[in-house]
């Protein structure tokens, strides 16, 4: 879906007890991450949700970060994926972002966990700060929108608490 497409959301709701999310986040350009980290907190904050952060290197890590959680004794309701890939002048930016989206895919359909996965691959820093700003466009927004709607359907279904 492109940004512009996005639907105008309303407040996230969530039946049940406040989720924990974790959100795994790659500030390796951090006005950008940060400012999808602050869409995503507003979101959350409509379901009171407890939000714990843990960073990484940057955007080849986060399924590495994923598999860690996945696996810890530790339980998360949800998980947030946040980072950013901007296009360079070779091919290592296709390599990357398809070692990232197939790893956060593997591991969300094997674990079946509720992911919430906001990693912006664009052609330039101005446009990863559009989809960043504090508005309707933010995909740190979009991408916690997609974890309470996950949380909710494993809870439907008896996933989760």
């Amino acid at each position: 879906m492109s940004t512009l497409d996005s639907p105008e959301r309303g407040a996230a709701l969530l039946a049940g007890p406040a989720p924990r999310i974790l959100a795994i986040v790659a500030p390796y350009y951090r006005e950008v991450v940060d400012g999808m980290l602050a869409g995503a907190r507003r979101v959350f904050a409509d379901v009171n949700a407890a939000v714990e952060v843990a960073e990484v290197a940057g955007g080849y890590e986060l399924p590495a970060a994923l598999a860690m959680a996945l696996a810890s004794p530790r339980r998360w309701d949800g998980l947030l994926l946040l980072g950013c890939v901007v296009r360079g002048e070779t091919d290592h930016y296709t390599f990357i972002c398809d070692a990232i989206c197939h790893g956060v895919m593997d591991l969300s359909t094997r674990h079946a966990a509720a992911i919430g996965f906001g990693l912006l691959t664009v052609d330039s820093l101005d446009q990863a700060l559009a989809r960043s700003r504090d508005d309707r466009m933010n995909k740190g927004a979009e991408a916690a929108h997609a974890v309470i709607g996950q949380v909710a359907l494993a809870r439907r279904w008896g996933l989760a608490g």
